[in-house]
């Protein structure tokens, strides 16, 4: 009985402790916000994510203890977790950027990316769906959306209609060939019959 008094209290003294944690932004407290510097911080990272992804990521982090509603520094972040194989710290970002960009399909596009790396393809599935419901007719949503279906044998009647929009729409030759074989393939198959 005393361990198991001894074991709550440590956990609650550790969870306790934990909370005093700023997170993975420094806190500067509600009345430092700064939209404009944020969005300042936000701009001067955008060049250098494909170049020097580790100043980049210190400048995101920077924009966000200004202003922890940037859903664009959120979505940058998690990318640069994407790429650092990062999956759960990625997806926290890739939410908070789906929340406060509700009109804009990369979040969730990223999120799908997440969830397929990490081995989950039916919310993967729902992720880039969700990305079509903001903004139908998008090409990568559609293309991500085809991708996992037919590479997980998990196509519906509206997966040809996908192929058909991405042979026609795509301006990359592999993603046109590769749609139009996996739309061949699909048609060519025999229907189950009830």
């Amino acid at each position: 009985m005393n361990r198991l008094l001894a074991l709550t209290c440590a956990v609650a003294l550790i969870a306790g402790c934990a909370n005093d944690r700023a997170g993975p932004y420094q806190s500067l407290g509600k009345d430092r916000r700064d939209v404009a510097k944020a969005e300042a911080l936000y701009q001067q990272a955008k060049p250098l994510l494909v170049s020097e992804a580790a100043q980049a990521e210190e400048l995101l982090r920077d924009a966000l203890s200004w202003d922890l509603y940037h859903g664009g520094a959120h979505n940058n972040l998690g990318v640069l977790l994407l790429q650092q194989g990062d999956l759960y710290n990625a997806a926290e970002e890739f939410e908070w950027a789906r929340k406060l960009l509700p009109g804009n399909p990369e979040p969730r596009l990223n999120l799908a990316l997440v969830l397929d790396r990490a081995g989950r393809a039916g919310d993967a599935l729902d992720a880039a769906r969700t990305a079509l419901e903001v903004m139908p007719g998008n090409l990568p949503a559609i293309q991500l959306t085809a991708l996992i279906q037919v590479r997980d044998g998990i196509s519906d009647p509206g997966t040809i209609g996908l192929l058909e929009q991405i042979s026609l729409r795509s301006d990359q030759e592999p993603w046109r060939t590769w749609a139009v074989a996996q739309r061949d393939r699909l048609v060519s198959q025999p229907q189950d019959q009830p």
